[in-house]
């Protein structure tokens, strides 16, 4: 058990120092995000914007993608994307929405067929209209910002609102630090995307909610302890559990993100970069929130929200 132990049992690292320098970095990120988002924007895939998706695998050797470009650029499709998609033999192609009627799609869909069948065999197809992709981008965005409405009550009526707010503040970072790593790569955002990002939601908050639990008890237990050890000791209590969870995820994530094929790897990756986000601002941000937003040390004297006694009133440890 030593040898998989990534943090001794027992620590006493003072987070609340830190504080200092990650609640700048954090809104500087933040806000670059923003912009990122507002000035570049994001590359909606074919859910988002409509338009064809093919995916084809050359009969013969390695796909010549300069090759498949040109004849595609012969067939006036308009804006037309070209990638290898996993092995060289794959390739994936992606072709803008051709209009109004109902069939433009799929007279797309005819000419490419007719234009590749000789070389290459056609695995997959994806139609998406414009009407269908725009109740999708909608839909997505509602259950994102439901879901952090639904955090916001749990909490406050689970903790006080001083947890509630400090978790959508920590919450949305990790949601804010996501879509800008995907609008500064230029990463396809597509509905796994809209999964990934509700993924991060629920695992970050879930790592939050922990160290809340035990800032909770320990606010009962510790009545005259400064705030700023207690947050400490908290974090310190919980950190080989946040830390373990983290790392195991993440070799989970790692397999499937190298092995798991091309289909899986921007939800994949979203994950990836959620994980390490959310483990961090549940240590650096959640705690240290909670001195920003006024928390004082005798809010659970007495009952608890449960309607449990406060059994450690007048046993205070300094």
């Amino acid at each position: 058990m030593k040898l998989l132990r990534l943090v001794p049992a027992k620590t006493s690292y003072r987070f609340m120092r830190w504080r200092v320098l990650s609640f700048p970095a954090s809104a500087i990120i933040a806000v670059a995000a923003v912009l990122m988002f507002v000035m570049v924007g994001l590359n909606y895939g074919i859910d988002f914007k409509g338009g064809s998706l093919i995916e084809i695998r050359s009969k013969q050797g390695p796909a010549d993608l300069s090759q498949v470009r040109a004849t595609l650029g012969s067939l006036q499709l308009g804006d037309v994307q070209v990638q290898e998609f996993g092995e060289p033999e794959e390739v994936l192609i992606r072709i803008e929405h051709q209009g109004e009627a109902e069939d433009s799609q799929q007279e797309v869909i005819t000419k490419v067929r007719g234009a590749l069948s000789d070389a290459y065999e056609f695995r997959r197809t994806e139609v998406v209209g414009p009407r269908v992709s725009g109740e999708l981008a909608n839909k997505g965005l509602l259950a994102v910002g439901l879901s952090l409405v639904m955090i916001l009550f749990y909490i406050w009526f689970r903790f006080e609102w001083q947890f509630a707010v400090g978790a959508i503040i920590t919450t949305f970072n990790d949601i804010l630090f996501t879509i800008g790593f995907f609008s500064l790569f230029q990463i396809d955002f597509s509905l796994s995307s809209i999964a990934a990002v509700l993924t991060i939601i629920g695992y970050s908050l879930n790592d939050t909610v922990v160290v809340y639990d035990r800032i909770r008890e320990n606010l009962r237990r510790y009545k005259k302890m400064k705030l700023e050890d207690l947050l400490d000791l908290s974090i310190n209590e919980t950190l080989s559990r946040t830390t373990m969870t983290s790392v195991t995820t993440l070799l989970a994530l790692l397999a499937l993100y190298f092995f798991g094929g091309e289909v899986i790897q921007s939800f994949v990756l979203a994950m990836i970069i959620g994980v390490v986000v959310g483990t961090y601002s549940s240590i650096f941000l959640a705690a240290p929130l909670l001195i920003l937003l006024g928390l004082r040390t005798s809010v659970f004297s007495g009952e608890d929200k449960d309607g449990t006694e406060d059994k450690d009133s007048g046993k205070a440890t300094a």
